[in-house]
């Protein structure tokens, strides 16, 4: 996979299945979609590098955060495409569904988290420089954004650029994306 240019095509950013993901994430799935030993080291890291007390963003979330269970944190703020999942989490202490393939406009304040987390689920944003922006926009100066991934996904709901790509590849999309992100901010 090349990126063209400081932008995917739109061939790039299309998905096998481009019904509105609202549909696909229709029925709850009470399921981890990674296995444990990757939840582990996930819950590790959030361990090491989240703080106490902290504002934190969960970003296309479920039913579980993955945040570690001794950590308290001020507010978890749950977002994600199934109100059961989100209902059902126990770390959220509100949460929001949005689609942010129509909408990545966050309803949230400026600067109002220390955290932002995507875990698994950053292969399915069509516009992620957009929602990037958006991140940036409600983490507070120093902020921190954990972008989570592995090789599993649902392949007919993940962009062409991620399901065509190999894992080194994949890490270098989501590097062009932070770039690609900061590269615009700094121009303004």
């Amino acid at each position: 996979m090349a990126v063209v240019g400081p932008w995917l095509t739109a061939e790039q950013r299309s998905k096998l299945d481009g019904s509105d993901d609202a549909l696909f994430y229709e029925q709850p799935r009470f399921v981890t979609h990674v296995d444990d030993a990757f939840l582990k080291r996930l819950t590790q890291l959030y361990r090491e590098r989240l703080q106490p007390n902290s504002q934190v963003l969960d970003l296309m979330s479920s039913w579980v955060s993955h945040l570690p269970e001794e950590m308290l944190f001020a507010t978890v703020v749950g977002h994600g495409l199934n109100a059961q999942e989100l209902d059902r989490n126990p770390r959220c202490d509100r949460w929001f569904v949005q689609n942010l393939n129509q909408q990545s406009a966050l309803p949230e304040l400026d600067s109002s988290f220390d955290a932002v987390l995507i875990a698994v689920s950053v292969q399915y944003l069509q516009q992620p420089e957009q929602v990037l922006a958006e991140v940036r926009r409600v983490l507070r100066p120093g902020g921190q954004l954990i972008i989570s991934f592995s090789n599993r996904l649902f392949y007919s709901k993940a962009i062409a650029a991620w399901r065509d790509g190999s894992d080194a590849q994949r890490l270098a999309l989501v590097q062009h994306y932070i770039r690609r992100r900061l590269d615009l901010v700094n121009r303004k």
